[in-house]
């Protein structure tokens, strides 16, 4: 059997990431991370709550990591920000594609993504929050359309997801093609929103 005193929150929430890294977050269960853990699934329960509490923790840790990704991002120019922001998140996606399937499961509580009865995950509303924020700074300097801020940021993302579910779908793209492809759908949305905003200063 484990030893029950080096047995903590954090250990056990490892082991039920390495498992969802390894076999996908359906076939996570207590008594298998026990069972890797080398105790018994009701020792588990002395730092979890049930399953859900186990996966909601695993997915903190990577909403946290991508904020981490966000936060090494280095851009002065507003737009230049955005774009280091979706490839953070694409290369966030192709880093651990079955953690990438928790982002389903957890709504940040902003803007569209706000569902009505749905509880919200304020490490998924952080992650928003950086990009919209980025969104607000190229608004207000004149260089995308005026608008709600988490509107823009909200397009973008819904562009860059897709991106990064076409990519795990597993086309033989090499490193230069996978780049051109994320680069033209952010430059594609971009241009589009700075496009609508010299039509309404036009107007």
């Amino acid at each position: 059997m484990g030893d029950m005193a080096t047995l903590t929150r954090a250990s056990v929430v490892a082991e039920a990431r390495a498992a969802i890294e390894r076999d996908g977050v359906e076939k996570l269960s207590l008594r298998g991370v026990a069972r890797s853990l080398g105790v018994t699934a009701p020792a588990l329960y002395a730092y979890v709550t049930d399953k859900d509490d186990l996966i909601a923790a695993v997915a903190t840790g990577y909403f946290d990591e991508l904020a981490t990704r966000f936060d090494a991002t280095e851009a002065t120019d507003p737009l230049e920000e955005i774009r280091a922001l979706s490839r953070a998140y694409v290369d966030h996606a192709l880093a651990s594609p079955r953690l990438f399937r928790l982002l389903f499961r957890y709504p940040p509580g902003t803007g569209a993504m706000n569902v009505e009865g749905v509880a919200t995950f304020a490490p998924a509303t952080r992650t928003v929050e950086v990009a919209t924020q980025a969104t607000a700074r190229a608004i207000e300097a004149g260089l995308l359309a005026p608008c709600e801020p988490v509107d823009a940021a909200m397009t973008m993302w819904a562009a860059v997801h897709g991106v990064a579910e076409v990519l795990l779908m597993g086309f033989a793209f090499d490193e230069a093609d996978r780049d051109r492809f994320v680069e033209s759908v952010i430059s594609t949305v971009l241009a589009g929103q700075a496009a609508a905003a010299s039509d309404r200063n036009a107007q």
